[in-house]
C-alpha cells in the first residue's frame, strides 16, 4: 500500500529532533515527525511536592499544550478560557506516566523535572511526538546534574508511535492528521528499548477490530519504535547513550 503522501504502510514520517533549542530550560528539543512539530523542554527544579519531602526520591510531571496556530483553524488559548479541557488533561499524564515509567525517581534525589510540551504545528501524532522529543530532552537534563559513580536517573529508552487501520482495513504506521481522521482504527503505542509495553491505547472509531489485526498494528508500532530508539541514540550521542541504565 502506498499513502497519498508517497510513504509505505510501515514507513515512518521523516523525522528529525534538533537538541539544545532553548537556552533556559535544562534540556530542550524541536522534535519533527513529517508536518508536526512540537518544542519538549525538561526544567529541573531543587524541590519536590509536600507528599516526597524528606524521602530523598525526586518526581517528574508533564505539562502539555497545543499553541492556538498549530492547526488550520486557531484554537483559542486554554487559558483564556480558564482551564484545561480534558484532551489536554489526558494527554499531559500520558508523558508523564511513560517518563516516569523510565525514570529511577530514587536517582533524582530530591529534584522535580518539568516536562512542557508546546505543539507548534499539528498533523497527527502530537502527543506521541511529545514522548519521543521528551525523552531526550529528560534525559539530557538529567545529565546536567548526575554525579559519575552514581545510578544515571533514566533506566531505559523510551519512544512512542501511532498505528492503525486505514478506512480499507489495511494496517498504516504514524499516521498524519488525514489518515487519523479517517482511520477505522487508531492506536498509540508507548514501549520501552528493552521491548516493554508501558501504554497502548487503542480505539475502533469506524469498526471493531479483531485479535489478528491487534496484534499486526502491535508489531508494526513496535518496528517504528524501534526505528525512533535508534534515531534517538544518534541524537543523543554515545557517551550519553552509554549513561542510560546505568547503575554506578
Amino acid at each position: 500500500m502506498t499513502r497519498k503522501d508517497g510513504r509505505e504502510a510501515s514507513e515512518l514520517r521523516p523525522v528529525r529532533i534538533t537538541k539544545h533549542i532553548q537556552q533556559g530550560p535544562q534540556g530542550s528539543v524541536l522534535i519533527e515527525m513529517g508536518k508536526t512539530k512540537v518544542l519538549c523542554a525538561a526544567t529541573v527544579e531543587d524541590h519536590v511536592p509536600p507528599f516526597l519531602r524528606g524521602t530523598g526520591t525526586g518526581w517528574l510531571h508533564a505539562e502539555y499544550a497545543l499553541l492556538p496556530s498549530a492547526t488550520a483553524v486557531r484554537t483559542p488559548r486554554e487559558a483564556a478560557r480558564g482551564k484545561q479541557s480534558g484532551r489536554t488533561q489526558e494527554i499531559q499524564r500520558l508523558i508523564g506516566r511513560s517518563l516516569r515509567a523510565v525514570t529511577d525517581t530514587a536517582a533524582l534525589g530530591e529534584r522535580t523535572i518539568i516536562l512542557d510540551c508546546d505543539v507548534i504545528q499539528a498533523d497527527g501524532g502530537t502527543r506521541t511526538a511529545a514522548i519521543t522529543g521528551s525523552f531526550v530532552a529528560l534525559t539530557l537534563a538529567c545529565e546536567t546534574f548526575y554525579k559519575p559513580g552514581n545510578p544515571f536517573p533514566v533506566k531505559d529508552f523510551l519512544a512512542a508511535v501511532s498505528v492503525g487501520l486505514s478506512q480499507d482495513g489495511e494496517p498504516i504506521l504514524d499516521l498524519c492528521y488525514e489518515e487519523d481522521s479517517h482511520a477505522a482504527v487508531d492506536m498509540n503505542v508507548v514501549m520501552t528499548g528493552a521491548g516493554h509495553f508501558v501504554e497502548i491505547q487503542g480505539t475502533g472509531e469506524g469498526r471493531p477490530f479483531t485479535r489478528s489485526e491487534h496484534d499486526t498494528m502491535l508489531a508494526l508500532a513496535e518496528s517504528g519504535i524501534d526505528a525512533l530508539i535508534s534515531y534517538q541514540k544518534d541524537v543523543l550521542g554515545n557517551n550519553l547513550v552509554w549513561r542510560v541504565g546505568r547503575v554506578g
